[in-house]
């Protein structure tokens, strides 16, 4: 044997080798079945945390609004609008929860007549609107109730 053919033969190996085959199609469906699965489960989850975020963005900014209307009352012996209280509105008396970015949230104030009292509402738009719990509402006393069905959202 020459010495080419002998080093052919040990850099090739004494055996021929099996071609790789890659995945068959059962394997790969159920590969697929699995990702179905996991996502099924996944992705019902991921929304529902979505959208408690989002209650909690809005419970947070009514508090806030609470906050200050007291402050304002405190100095003035009455309660005020959204724009006296250093809110950019969105339209009329409407403030946007969280940001300008994001619509997922009005909050309005309704003030008593005089305005010893008032009414503040979160009003859920656009996706949020699906949210089983609806209107969150906060009055000048601190009663706190929502307008949906669902329990525990304050």
């Amino acid at each position: 044997m020459d010495r080419t053919a002998l080093s052919a033969r040990i850099s090739h190996g004494a055996t021929p080798r099996r071609r790789s085959r890659g995945f068959t199609l059962i394997e790969l469906m159920i590969v697929m079945v699995i990702a179905a699965i996991i996502a099924a489960i996944a992705f019902p989850a991921y929304r529902r945390q979505v959208m408690e975020s989002r209650r909690t963005a809005a419970k947070t900014a009514l508090l806030d609004l609470t906050s200050r209307e007291e402050k304002y009352y405190s100095t003035n012996n009455a309660y005020a609008s959204v724009t006296n209280l250093g809110y950019a509105t969105i339209s009329g008396n409407a403030v946007q929860v969280p940001s300008s970015n994001d619509d997922y949230y009005n909050v309005t104030v309704t003030l008593g007549n005089p305005p010893s009292s008032y009414t503040a509402t979160a009003t859920p738009q656009g996706n949020q609107a699906n949210d089983a719990c609806g209107s969150f509402q906060i009055t000048n006393l601190g009663a706190q109730s929502v307008t949906g069905t669902a329990a525990n959202c304050w």
